[in-house]
């Protein structure tokens, strides 16, 4: 988890010192972090998770269609106690429908969606035989929507996206709640 943090905290300066010259080339990049909500049978195994988002996206000038690639980190509690978590790192290739709003307006709803990388493990107490224990990398898609809100070169994005693994069995399902901002951007 140590080296996550300071993973994230490199990527984060690295971001902030880059800004300007995303925003020259038309493109944005993405922090946040939020909830995930398992689904099916993933529901039955894991509690309720965190995540955590960084993400590049273009989308062209005078186009509504775009591009977006992001890393996740999410973990989930096992429901039986103890220190089992299932973890994920996952990495997506989207595509981006911004939803044609007025010039004037600071809300922008968009559509994404594409397929990707899933890691799954099992850190903790795990004795043999757990759900991913000595890891597994599937792949997997995504869909979902939700909207920004800009003010000049930055913003706050609301987001929920539906992803489904291709796993043994039946597949891991889970929405991701995403709340971040963007910089960046034309």
């Amino acid at each position: 988890m140590r080296v996550f943090a300071k993973g994230f905290a490199a990527l984060t300066a690295v971001t902030l010192l880059g800004a300007p010259a995303l925003r020259a080339q038309g493109a944005e990049f993405s922090l946040g972090g939020g909830l995930g909500v398992p689904l099916g049978s993933f529901d039955d195994a894991v509690k309720m998770g965190w995540m955590g988002l960084a993400a590049v996206s273009f989308v062209p000038n005078g186009s509504p269609v775009g591009i977006q690639f992001d890393g996740q980190f999410q973990q989930y509690k096992f429901d039986g106690g103890g220190d089992l978590k299932d973890r994920m790192l996952i990495g997506t290739g989207n595509i981006v429908y911004k939803i044609k709003s007025s010039e004037e307006s600071r809300f922008r709803p968009y559509l994404i969606g594409g397929g990707g990388v899933y890691n799954l493990k099992t850190t903790g107490n795990v004795t043999p035989g757990t759900l991913f224990e000595g890891g597994v990398t599937k792949f997997g898609i995504n869909a979902g929507a939700g909207f920004d809100i800009k003010a000049g070169g930055a913003g706050l994005f609301l987001e929920g996206r539906f992803h489904d693994v291709f796993t043994s069995g039946e597949n891991v399902k889970f929405i991701p709640i995403t709340l971040g901002i963007r910089f960046g951007g034309s």
